[in-house]
């Protein structure tokens, strides 16, 4: 199995910057935005988002909620093994909010399309954007296309992409690793 690392450290920190200043470009005072993370690994992205939006930007409110898509998935009968629900909070209605969705890869669509089906449980938003670190082209299933993208990669099919983040695996990277 070989393992390439595509983004380090600090490039992520520079992605980051200009997500969120993209974000801001488009969302202003997030008056009437909230950021949704997809669990597990879109949380981290979003948690490190409203970080800097507040800290380095003097954002002083984001909404920010973590979507469990488990059991809205169309494979999750599908696998070998039971699978383990995360958790979902969001502790405000979508009513009529912009809605972004953040997730770390975006690879076939299927977990942002069951996002999509999960979020109408907290209400009906006035608009849906998504934003990923990793956006892989030519892999999807779905005619679904991120809005806002910090990488994008061509990876062959047997290919997968791995993001770690230093809160869970110790140091920020981005790696390609073959099967």
């Amino acid at each position: 199995m070989g393992k390439k690392i595509l983004l380090n450290s600090k490039e992520i920190h520079i992605i980051l910057h200009r997500l969120a200043c993209q974000l801001i470009e488009n969302h202003n005072n997030f008056e009437n935005t909230v950021l949704i993370g997809i669990q597990p690994r879109g949380v981290y992205l979003a948690e490190r988002l409203v970080s800097i939006l507040k800290e380095d930007y003097n954002i002083p409110e984001v909404k920010l909620g973590q979507l469990d898509i488990t059991f809205y998935r169309d494979d999750f009968r599908r696998r070998g093994e039971p699978l383990e629900a995360n958790k979902t909070n969001i502790n405000f209605i979508v009513e009529d909010k912009n809605v972004v969705f953040i997730d770390d890869v975006l690879f076939s669509g299927r977990s942002i399309r069951a996002a999509l089906t999960a979020i109408q449980s907290f209400g009906r938003p006035s608009d849906i954007e998504l934003l990923v670190l990793i956006d892989r082209r030519f892999s999807r299933h779905l005619p679904i296309q991120p809005d806002y993208r910090g990488r994008q990669v061509d990876v062959i099919n047997e290919e997968r992409v791995t993001v770690n983040w230093k809160e869970k695996e110790g140091k920020d990277a981005v790696y390609i690793i073959n099967n």
